[in-house]
């Protein structure tokens, strides 16, 4: 028998925006479509991340299409646009203990089972563009890249999609792993 949603005990609009959050926030540079948008949104929701960045071409809401797989989660996740993804990670540097991550394929990405979190740190986790991935500029900036091991024919992932593997990889590694 399936749970039902009173056993699922999930906090209210109004309950979710006073919890505490986790600490990683996401970034989605020039993101194209409003359908992964809203995916990530969501993916933040379940979470439970501290805030969702969206900068460059990124859509933000209210959109009917972000609306349609956010589910919701647009009116109680915490984002902001930024005109310059650059400029808000310099900015969210005087915080000493912020890590910057990548999610791309570069010369010196560590595969996602290698990434340990660090106590007491806070993560902000970039995803780029679903064709062109992340900016180079952004790369620049980042502490770390990250790659998702992959084993078929394809080279990426949806957005989305990786979005949810970090998050939950992130979450379980920092609380759950012993």
């Amino acid at each position: 028998m399936k749970t039902t949603m009173a056993e699922l005990q999930r906090l209210s609009a109004i309950e979710f925006r006073a919890a505490e959050k986790h600490d990683f926030s996401l970034l989605l540079d020039n993101v194209r479509s409003l359908l992964n948008v809203g995916s990530v949104f969501r993916t933040a929701d379940a979470f439970r991340a501290e805030k969702i960045y969206l900068s460059g071409i990124t859509g933000t809401p209210p959109h009917r299409d972000i609306t349609k797989t956010a589910l919701g989660a647009d009116d109680t996740v915490a984002w902001q646009y930024v005109p310059e993804p650059a400029a808000l990670v310099q900015g969210l540097r005087q915080n000493p203990h912020l890590r910057v991550v990548a999610v791309e394929q570069t010369h010196r990405s560590i595969g996602l089972p290698a990434f340990r979190p660090a106590p007491g740190e806070h993560y902000l986790f970039i995803f780029g563009n679903e064709v062109e991935g992340v900016q180079e500029s952004l790369l620049h900036q980042a502490d770390i890249c990250l790659e998702i091991p992959q084993f078929g024919t394809k080279h990426s992932l949806n957005i989305s999609v990786a979005a949810g593997v970090v998050c939950w990889d992130f979450l379980y590694k920092k609380y759950f792993q012993e």
